[in-house]
């Protein structure tokens, strides 16, 4: 099942894209929506896939430059890990992110706001974050790799 936006939801997008000097449109909705309804990380591919059963005649090229244009407004964050293919989250809020290397899937991390105080901390003298990405690669209890 498809998440449906909400008025708010896609007025909020409407106005993202607009300011950006781009519009909403049905195929981003959807692509947007496919990224809240499972909120597991996917891939381009993978989300391509999800919008081919929802609105067949979205084409792969139009999810690349949907997904980019999210991230460029700001609704998403890319995702990489080294040599795998870029990953896609909706979560805005200060997290990290666990790759296990046996299955593949991607988990959020909530970082405690004391962890966050403590790595701002040891930057430069002078220098200030924009924000806080931290990969953590790994296996979980029942991995073998």
């Amino acid at each position: 099942m498809i998440h449906q936006l909400s008025l708010s939801q896609r007025n909020t997008l409407a106005q993202a894209l607009g300011q950006s000097g781009h519009h909403s449109t049905q195929a981003r909705e959807v692509v947007y929506s496919i990224l809240l309804t499972k909120r597991d990380h996917p891939t381009a591919e993978e989300v391509f896939l999800r919008v081919k059963a929802v609105a067949p005649r979205v084409s792969l090229g139009t999810v690349y430059k949907t997904l980019e244009l999210l991230v460029a407004s700001g609704f998403i964050r890319h995702v990489t890990f080294d040599r795998e293919p870029a990953r896609y989250c909706p979560n805005l809020g200060e997290h990290a992110h666990f790759h296990c290397q046996a299955t593949g899937r991607v988990y959020d991390i909530d970082l405690p706001h004391e962890l966050q105080e403590q790595l701002l901390k040891i930057l430069p003298e002078g220098y200030t974050a924009a924000n806080i990405k931290i990969n953590i690669e790994g296996n979980g209890p029942n991995s073998t790799k």
